[in-house]
């Protein structure tokens, strides 16, 4: 039970990293032009080239950092599998791949959203496994 706690906390933490940069941050920094709706998806189609560049390299920060959370929170609340925090950082991969896949962008936009992804799931793996260690070593 305490890892599907785990899992599900881990990924409400991930989900809420990536607003806070995406949106709260990145889209305050850099707004959107007027009448745009970040949340229609066919606006962001039709509209993508209008974004501002900052405001996209907020996304992939968003994103890289919301994985790394999301798997460090899992393993915290875990303290003895690994199992939550690959699960948070699979989901968000694929919702990573997912954005990447239905909006058509730039493509170093699509390269480096990808890549950093995959770094975020490998530093958010070595955080988690880092912890999981430390908690079974004072076990002992």
């Amino acid at each position: 039970m305490k890892n599907v706690l785990a899992t599900i906390v881990g990924f409400i933490v991930a989900s809420l990293t990536v607003y806070i940069f995406e949106s709260l941050i990145g889209q305050n920094v850099f707004p959107l032009p007027e009448g745009a709706n970040p949340m229609d998806m066919e606006w962001l189609k039709n509209n993508l080239h209008q974004i501002p560049m900052g405001s996209k390299i907020f996304v992939i920060i968003a994103h890289f950092a919301g994985i790394i959370a999301g798997m460090f929170v899992a393993a915290k609340i875990s303290k003895q599998s690994i199992i939550p925090s690959y699960s948070v950082g699979t989901l968000m991969l694929l919702a990573t791949l997912f954005n990447i896949i239905m909006l058509p962008k730039e493509l170093w936009f699509s390269i480096s959203d990808g890549g950093l992804a995959l770094a975020g799931f490998l530093l958010g793996k070595a955080l988690a496994q880092k912890e999981i260690l430390k908690k079974s070593l004072h076990k002992a």
